[in-house]
């Protein structure tokens, strides 16, 4: 069975879970909060995500699963590994048949304050094995994981919905969601500074499949379904090489109290490498006024493992990290620029 026969009035549907938008103080500037809000939920290019089953279900539903994470990765520079203690996963996934398939977006699943420590970041809530829909369902909710928000409420798409036929159609079989629910993954639309672009793309992985009388604008909608086709479009593609290209540069050598600058645009990256000749405490900060994330990995058995993060987007302080460093070890030091008020101003040094 193929996306384009399934029915979407039979459909279940992604239920994103409900999280507040981040406060930013009052003084923030528009344009630099949208480009936090933007970027924020996106991971640090080259980030190894270890995901793991929390719940057992069938070999054939958890390769659904694989084959979903082996595809995105075969598209952009992050890379996924399955790990033996699901509880100690970033991505922790559930086959939970009475809540829905869902997942938090990007970096959330890290903060605790989101997500309880060891608690799912990901549910399934239907049989990934019984049609396509299986499959697209699991390309959607890491696309999400991804740092990726439903398609459909993009501001730039132009849709008028036929509120009160929403209502009425998602209250009902087969998604049975309260009228909160519906606001939150259909209704709403994002902020025209916070989204990834500025383009419409009804083809996306990351779209719903509507039936007719649901959308009054575009006008054709409302005799005619919408029915994305439920692969990982062309726009999908570009957008997931803007923010996690396949092709990087090589990391720059840090070097002990020498100052770099960072020239980087919003959005944009650099890494660095670090190898201690001595085991010690060490500071790794940036400098100037910029917003940044700033990741550190270490070098263990030839893959780059996650080590801690500090982010200092939207607050009057720039990122730092202090750690125990060991003689011997590699560490990659990963910086990605959200906004500067000044270009070529912001520079990182290790202490």
């Amino acid at each position: 069975m193929s996306n384009s026969t399934i029915n979407p009035n039979q459909i279940r549907h992604c239920k994103m879970p409900m999280v507040p938008p981040r406060e930013l103080a009052a003084d923030v500037n528009p344009r630099r909060a949208g480009l936090i809000r933007a970027i924020g939920s996106k991971w640090v290019n080259g980030t190894q995500l270890t995901y793991g089953f929390l719940q057992n279900t069938t070999d054939a539903e958890k390769n659904v699963v694989r084959n979903a994470f082996n595809t995105w990765q075969s598209l952009c520079g992050l890379t996924f590994q399955e790990s033996t203690d699901a509880r100690q996963a970033m991505v922790r996934i559930t086959f939970d048949r009475n809540d829905g398939s869902w997942s938090y977006v990007g970096r959330d699943i890290l903060n605790t304050a989101i997500v309880g420590q060891g608690q799912p970041t990901m549910n399934f809530g239907w049989n990934l094995t019984e049609n396509s829909y299986g499959v697209t369902t699991a390309l959607h909710e890491i696309g999400h994981t991804l740092g990726f928000h439903h398609e459909h409420q993009n501001p730039f798409s132009g849709i008028v919905w036929n509120e009160q036929a929403v209502y009425s159609h998602f209250s009902g079989p087969p998604n049975h969601w309260s009228r909160e629910l519906i606001d939150w993954n259909i209704l709403r639309k994002l902020k025209q500074n916070e989204v990834d672009g500025s383009q419409w793309d009804k083809n996306s992985i990351m779209h719903y499949a509507f039936e007719a009388g649901l959308i009054n604008k575009p006008e054709v909608y409302k005799t005619a379904a919408l029915l994305p086709p439920g692969t990982i479009s062309t726009i999908d593609k570009d957008l997931v090489q803007k923010f996690y290209p396949t092709t990087r540069s090589e990391p720059q050598p840090l070097r002990l109290l020498q100052s770099q600058t960072l020239s980087l645009a919003p959005g944009e990256q650099k890494d660095f490498n670090f190898s201690p000749d001595y085991s010690r405490s060490y500071t790794i900060q940036t400098f100037g006024t910029s917003d940044v994330i700033m990741v550190m990995h270490v070098q263990d058995n030839g893959q780059w493992r996650y080590l801690t993060a500090d982010d200092d987007s939207g607050v009057d302080r720039n990122a730092k990290i202090q750690r125990r460093l060991l003689k011997g070890r590699t560490y990659q030091i990963r910086v990605r620029l959200y906004y500067s008020d000044r270009a070529g101003e912001t520079a990182i040094m290790v202490s």
